[in-house]
């Protein structure tokens, strides 16, 4: 708790006392209060207690200990990619995936005004890499240098605690109400449709049969035997069955460099006929097939 900003401890240790009282509607996410996920832990479960980690190993730690109910946890962006991390978190967390929300991001440049009332110019502006990623261009046409934070709103609460007019965060426009900075401009993101998709983590697996008849995710992580073509014969086993595989993403398992692990999503759950075949086969086809969850659809695929 006390790595976060001075000015977003009060909210933190406010937030945390809340959640304390009633751990089961709590909902960790990374980030100080006014980040995205705080956002988007708010939009999913309006009625929920926010519950501020500064890592998303604390909020996936706080789930494991039953300080919260789930957790909030970003995943990927449209425009910035797969966030850091998560890929190695998710599978050893021991905890499965939900639910997905996907939610648009919208960016604010916000500083602390100048004594005669100013804002600007500005040398340098804080944020999450993945927010500076994807204002890229804004700061660029404006030569102000990115300088990496462990969140958006905690980059926030840091310019706060800097006051210094010339350094700047890019925030949602929470973050300025919450730390009492002037936001110098909305929308300050690269393209219009910035979007980042959500997962919802939970202690335990929602049962497949609960989604008989509604459109659904299935994500899973696995890794193929080290021989040649064993990719393509485990991508094979959805390609013949009908299945649509979203996203397939690959990491190194281990420092070896030998074992591959891919991460997937596919549309359909366990209990779909055309899905079962597919995982059967991919038993034989993979060293490991490791389920993550399968979830209701937040959006539409293909």
């Amino acid at each position: 708790m006390h790595s976060f900003p001075t000015p977003a401890l009060e909210l933190v240790e406010k937030m945390h006392a809340a959640a304390a009282a009633n751990p089961a509607i709590a909902v960790a996410f990374q980030g100080a209060p006014g980040a995205n996920s705080h956002r988007a832990a708010m939009e999913y479960a309006p009625d929920c207690l926010p519950l501020p980690c500064f890592s998303f190993a604390e909020a996936i730690e706080a789930v494991k200990k039953g300080d919260a109910g789930c957790a909030m946890i970003p995943i990927e962006n449209s425009q910035a990619g797969r966030v850091a991390d998560i890929h190695f978190l998710l599978p050893e967390s021991g905890l499965s995936i939900v639910g997905e929300y996907f939610m648009p991001i919208h960016h604010s440049l916000m500083a602390v005004p100048r004594e005669d009332g100013r804002l600007g110019p500005f040398e340098a502006a804080y944020s999450h890499a993945h927010a500076l990623g994807q204002s890229r261009k804004f700061l660029a046409d404006r030569n102000i240098v990115p300088l990496s934070h462990a969140d958006t709103a905690g980059a926030a609460a840091h310019v706060k605690e800097l006051g210094d007019p010339a350094i700047a965060a890019i925030a949602p426009a929470i973050a300025a109400d919450l730390y009492g900075l002037t936001i110098v401009e909305n929308r300050v993101e690269d393209t219009e449709d910035n979007t980042t998709r959500f997962v919802v983590l939970a202690p335990s697996a929602l049962d497949p049969a609960s989604l008989a008849g509604e459109d659904a995710m299935t994500t899973f992580v696995f890794e193929v035997n080290n021989v040649p073509a064993a990719l393509y014969k485990a991508l094979g086993c959805f390609a013949t069955n009908g299945v649509n595989m979203t996203k397939l993403e690959s990491y190194q398992k281990g420092a070896s460099f030998h074992a591959t692990m891919f991460y997937a999503d596919i549309v359909g759950a366990p209990g779909d006929p055309a899905v079962d075949r597919a995982l059967e086969e991919l038993a034989f086809q993979a060293k490991e097939v490791r389920m993550l969850g399968s979830y209701r659809s937040g959006r539409q695929r293909g």
